[in-house]
């Protein structure tokens, strides 16, 4: 596993992440935003300089996010139809149609021997 820095032309900001393998320029690869979600972003130029703890050298990536990335996020911010705000947990939502009390257990009897043939 390596340590490779990353700069973000996007966010202007700078971080390490540890990998395995490291990308060429032109592909892309998934980070983590600030906001906790996850985007695609381009590998702009990869470079390698010489550590300062020794005779090894350490990859550096220049990122920026993809086209499409960028698109998504402008319609998603502009579409009215989707208002997050409204966000409700799954067992709130169910509770308009189940009804917060429990249910009851209804027996159903499924011998229908008795009433045939008499």
């Amino acid at each position: 596993m390596i340590e490779v820095e990353i700069q973000n032309e996007t966010h202007q900001s700078v971080f390490r992440l540890k990998t395995i393998v490291v990308p060429r320029i032109g592909e892309g690869l998934r980070l983590q935003e600030p906001d906790g979600r996850w985007a695609s972003y381009d590998v702009l130029d990869v470079w390698y300089q010489k550590a300062e703890y020794g005779d090894v050298w350490v990859p550096y990536l220049h990122v920026r996010m993809s086209e499409g990335e960028i698109r998504a996020i402008q319609t998603e911010r502009a579409n009215p139809m989707v208002d997050r705000s409204q966000a409700v947990p799954i067992e709130e939502f169910l509770k308009k149609f189940e009804g917060a009390e429990e249910h009851r257990v209804t027996p159903i009897r499924l011998d229908m021997s008795e009433g045939v043939g008499a």
